[in-house]
């Protein structure tokens, strides 16, 4: 279990990395528009590893997603980030709304080398519906 955990902090910290890497200039503002009900759905790609209550982190293979959205990447206290995403977070990397959305969307693109086993998710969309949940789900009290 505890390799899995581990396999799943590397690929989300590689995620971060990609985030992170993807708010570069002139990148478009994303999820001011976005549901946050459609996104719940969307969140049923993510919730197998990951999960938007802040407790849940030592059951699952990937860190809380709760209060993703503007935080400092590699935050998640006691969870063991890869050494990609531990050198992007001393970087000064934050998961803003324009790095999730170009992570979302193809997260080895994003993130070269990123050992997450997911393929992203092109519909804009639907990364807005999700990166809107994500930020209505970090304003709830644990």
């Amino acid at each position: 279990m505890a390799a899995r955990r581990t396999e799943r902090a590397r690929i989300a910290a590689a995620a971060a990395i990609a985030l992170t890497a993807a708010a570069a200039p002139g990148l478009p503002a994303v999820a001011a528009d976005g549901d946050p009900a459609r996104g719940a759905r969307v969140f049923l790609h993510c919730y197998s590893c990951h999960s938007v209550d802040p407790n849940e982190s030592a059951t699952l293979s990937g860190p809380t997603l709760w209060r993703i959205v503007g935080r400092r990447a590699g935050a998640v206290a006691g969870f063991d980030y890869s050494e990609a995403l531990a050198a992007r977070a001393a970087a000064g990397l934050s998961w803003t709304e324009a790095a999730l959305d170009a992570f979302i969307a193809d997260p080895q693109a994003a993130m070269p080398g990123v050992a997450m086993g997911f393929f992203g998710i092109p519909d804009a969309g639907q990364r807005a519906d999700l990166i809107a949940y994500l930020r209505r789900a970090g304003e709830a009290s644990p």
